[in-house]
C-alpha cells in the first residue's frame, strides 16, 4: 500500500504548527531579524500584531509582526505597505525567518 504524501510544508520551529506551503514560497533571498528569510505570497495558522512603520534595508514599510497561531513564537512579519513604487510587491507577503520554520514532507 503506498503512503500519501501531502505537500511539502513549513512549519513553527518551536511548535510544529504548519504555517506555510513551499509551493507559496516568492524568494528564498531575503534577510530577517536573524538571518536568512523567505517572502511567502500566503501564510496560514498564523495572526498578527499591531501595523507599524520600520525602515527596512529596502526602506520604509508598515509591517505587522506574525505570530504561530498556537504557540505565538515570533515567525517573521507581514508587509501591509511599501513606500517604494519598487517595493509594491511585498505589500500583502509574509516574511517567515528561516531559523523559525522547519520543513515538513520532504
Amino acid at each position: 500500500m503506498a503512503e500519501l504524501i501531502g505537500p511539502r510544508l513549513y512549519s513553527c520551529c518551536n511548535c510544529r504548527n504548519h504555517v506555510s506551503l513551499h509551493d507559496d514560497i516568492i524568494s528564498k533571498a531575503f534577510q530577517g531579524r536573524n538571518g536568512r528569510a523567505f517572502l511567502f505570497s500566503h501564510a496560514m495558522n498564523v495572526v498578527t500584531g499591531p501595523k507599524e512603520d520600520r525602515h527596512l534595508m529596502t526602506g520604509l514599510h508598515t509591517v505587522a509582526d506574525v505570530y504561530c497561531g498556537d504557540c505565538r513564537e515570533v515567525l517573521g512579519w507581514k508587509y501591509e505597505r511599501a513606500y517604494e513604487a519598487s517595493q509594491k510587491y511585498k505589500e500583502g507577503k509574509f516574511i517567515l525567518e528561516k531559523s523559525k520554520i522547519v520543513r515538513e514532507n520532504w
